[in-house]
């Protein structure tokens, strides 16, 4: 069997070459039909369009993205051509819950109010809003969850309108797929109809595709002090990023929300199942992140030791300082653990 890998996807190399015959590792947005088109299986990131341009004509069978996210893979055109595809559900909603349970704690002080008491509307309620609905109720904020799908398949009990969201969340957090067309479409869900719809200027966080947010009208919304704030992880046009959010925003990182190195360990261990599972391999490989250099945490709290485990103030002024340098700094993230990666003493 021949691979074709991202060779930016962490932890994957000893474990691939344990179940293939050939791998090849490319940059993802060196994919070219060439190169691609006597392999048997992808395994990519969001950085690879998966379409008609790329696969016809390979041989290629299966499509596998160590993302949660698969609109870089056209769906549509790998069902016409007998492409199967996986996607990795989940694998980073920890991460995503870690980060903007950070966000918040550092955000807090210019809020001038306490968490506890807060609510906050979580717009996307799947492996990672519900993660996030956690974190923010272990910080004692009230939480609305809107997921207009999931509401037509379970029943409206435990679930908020938009409307809802709008008029008493001070917190809007986003976390649902992109979806371009369709009666759940959330391409510019957050438009300037819905930011004038806010009451109650709210703190604004996306994490999880930057064409969820309308962009200019986000700008306008903190122009106007519609919005409070806004914490950004994911952009339109990324990696040319808007240079005015950038600074606007009080958090704004490179589209690392859900890269810390648990999160990518179990990406990397789904997209590698994936392929195992398609091509009836036994998955032979154990894959683990590295140890953190320090890994005792010594804090008076478990709010100080969450920003002592992970400040995303330090991403975020990277980016601001150097935005030309996106892409570098999501390629070359470095090491990032989450909770379970350390032992945490509380002297109070």
């Amino acid at each position: 069997m021949r691979l074709i890998i991202d060779d930016k996807i962490p932890y994957i190399r000893e474990a691939a070459e344990r179940i293939a015959d050939k791998v090849v590792y490319a940059p993802g947005r060196g994919f070219t039909p060439e190169l691609v088109r006597e392999a048997d299986a992808l395994v990519v990131r969001t950085r690879t369009r998966c379409d008609r341009r790329l696969l016809e004509g390979s041989r290629v069978r299966l499509v596998a993205t160590a993302t949660i996210g698969f609109d870089h893979i056209d769906t549509d055109y790998c069902r016409e051509a007998g492409v199967a595809w996986a996607n990795a559900p989940g694998c980073n909603a920890p991460s995503v819950a870690q980060y903007v349970r950070s966000a918040l704690l550092a955000v807090r002080p210019r809020l001038k109010r306490e968490l506890g008491g807060l609510t906050i509307g979580i717009v996307g309620a799947g492996h990672v809003g519900q993660k996030v609905a956690e974190a923010a109720g272990e910080l004692g904020m009230r939480v609305l969850l809107n997921d207009p799908p999931r509401e037509e398949r379970e029943g409206s009990d435990g679930f908020a309108s938009l409307r809802d969201v709008a008029e008493t969340a001070d917190v809007v957090s986003l976390h649902t797929p992109l979806v371009r067309e369709g009666r759940h479409r959330t391409f510019h869900l957050a438009d300037g109809e819905f930011f004038r719809s806010l009451r109650r200027k709210p703190l604004f966080i996306n994490t999880s595709r930057g064409e969820v947010a309308d962009t200019a009208a986000l700008l306008a919304a903190l122009r106007e002090g519609t919005v409070a704030d806004a914490i950004v992880d994911v952009w339109e046009r990324e990696p040319d990023i808007d240079r005015e959010l950038l600074h606007r925003a009080f958090i704004a990182t490179p589209h690392i929300a859900g890269y810390s190195a648990d999160g990518k360990a179990n990406a990397t261990r789904m997209a590698l199942d994936a392929v195992c599972r398609f091509f009836g391999i036994g998955a032979r490989y154990d894959i683990v992140p590295p140890e953190p250099a320090v890994k005792l945490i010594r804090a008076r709290s478990c709010e100080e030791a969450s920003l002592l485990i992970y400040n995303p103030l330090e991403d975020s002024a990277r980016l601001k300082a150097h935005p030309e340098r996106f892409e570098a700094l999501r390629e070359n993230y470095p090491l990032r653990r989450e909770e379970k990666g350390y032992e945490i003493m509380i002297n109070d």
